[in-house]
């Protein structure tokens, strides 16, 4: 399918070919789980605020909805495109597969730069997007969250404009919403909290100890700089952290607090913090330190730079952070890989409880979040840890391979309609 091709998707099928021969996947299943069940193109016409309407391209990917109704954020940003949404779907449903929600995968974005937009252009822009996607999504359908670009406050408006359609307040048919409206406890830290559940594993798994343990961080959005807060509050010291501007670096120890007031509440690019060196993200990805955490945006780790490589365990943040060239060699340098559809699946995860909230109309204490939230993270990270020893593959592929044999169990049993 030429319209999906791009190299993040080409990313997705290639990781997906490879577990399916390992597993020795019925050729038809193959066939059927490589392409989404269902994509969404929607052109997106926007006022703006001088008067001239703009159109944009939105996209909403369901890759399976055999376990249930699919599950996925949305992005704002200017590289989005139909396959790269699409890829991002089918590592949801092998996520939540992995996670055992009762959940397919999906994905959607809109091609902008929503910086570039003022506060009015970007509801405006997120009404019609919903609008526009309205007929495939639904708490028993298909249910968004926030990712890269999007937020809360874009979650009420996506919620706001559902609910006008069909004349009542229908809070689960979107996860990551405000407090007041239906959102959960936890759920803004829930990724980077997950990060750092499944690293505490990995720590004690290989023998390093937390008091001991260096954490150098790409990418300082939402899952970046909780996992950087939440590392450090754990013993952990967080010797770098970067943006898409380049980032800092301090041997000692970052002052994470310190650092976010500075950087969220002024404005401050990282590297202006003057609360250490300046380096390159690319620099950041060669430090020597115990955890390294990719958690920008996708293929940073590449043939190119993976052999520099320095760290004890990478942790993904972010979805689809290291290409396939670089996963062999990151295999073969003996770094404990944590993949991401493991690593980042605490977000969908609370947003899982978000939903089931929802529905009963009875909330949790952000206690009985984190502790759930650490029991289903911990429970996946020793079943995949247990799969790769016992088939003697890596990480990666015993996660892959698990969340892929629970959906092809749920298509087997379900069969083929008509």
């Amino acid at each position: 399918m030429h319209e999906l091709d791009t190299p993040t998707f080409r990313l997705a099928v290639a990781q997906f070919d490879q577990a399916a021969e390992a597993m020795g996947l019925d050729p038809n299943l193959r066939e059927r789980l490589k392409y989404p069940q269902r994509s969404l193109v929607v052109s997106i016409p926007v006022r703006m605020d001088d008067g001239r309407v703009q159109v944009f391209t939105g996209y909403r990917v369901q890759h399976d909805t055999s376990r249930g109704p699919s599950k996925g954020g949305i992005r704002y940003h200017s590289d989005v495109s139909l396959g790269e949404v699409a890829a991002l779907a089918m590592w949801m449903t092998w996520k939540c597969a992995l996670a055992d929600l009762p959940y397919g995968g999906a994905k959607g974005g809109v091609t902008v730069n929503p910086k570039q937009l003022t506060s009015g252009e970007l509801q405006r822009l997120t009404r019609r997007y919903a609008a526009e996607i309205l007929p495939i999504i639904g708490p028993d359908k298909d249910v968004p969250a926030p990712d890269v670009g999007t937020d809360a406050q874009v979650m009420a408006w996506i919620m706001d404009t559902y609910s006008q359609q069909v004349g009542y307040a229908v809070p689960g048919v979107v996860t990551g919403k405000p407090l007041s409206i239906g959102g959960s406890l936890g759920r803004e830290e829930a990724t980077g909290r997950g990060v750092v559940y499944v690293t505490l594993e990995a720590l004690r798994h290989l023998d390093l100890d937390i008091q001991k343990a260096t954490v150098a961080i790409q990418g300082f959005g939402n899952v970046g700089a909780h996992t950087a807060r939440i590392m450090q509050e754990c013993g952990a010291r967080v010797i770098a952290v970067s943006d898409v501007g380049g980032g800092i670096y301090n041997p000692k120890g970052l002052d994470i607090p310190l650092l976010l007031s500075r950087y969220k509440e002024a404005g401050t690019p990282l590297g202006e913090t003057k609360l250490g060196d300046a380096l390159s993200n690319e620099e950041l990805l060669q430090l020597d330190c115990t955890v390294l955490v990719p958690a920008a945006l996708s293929e940073q780790i590449t043939g190119r730079n993976a052999s520099m490589l320095r760290c004890k365990i990478l942790a993904e943040g972010a979805n689809g952070p290291t290409t396939l060239e670089a996963d062999r060699i990151v295999q073969d340098k003996g770094i404990f890989v944590i993949p991401d559809i493991l690593a980042n699946s605490g977000g969908v995860i609370v947003s899982y409880f978000e939903w089931v909230q929802d529905a009963q109309r009875f909330f949790w204490k952000a206690s009985d979040i984190q502790e759930r939230l650490h029991d289903l993270m911990t429970a996946a990270f020793q079943r995949t840890l247990q799969f790769a020893e016992t088939r003697r593959t890596s990480m990666r592929m015993a996660a892959l391979m698990s969340g892929i044999d629970k959906v092809a169990q749920a298509h087997q049993h379900r069969g083929l309609y008509p």
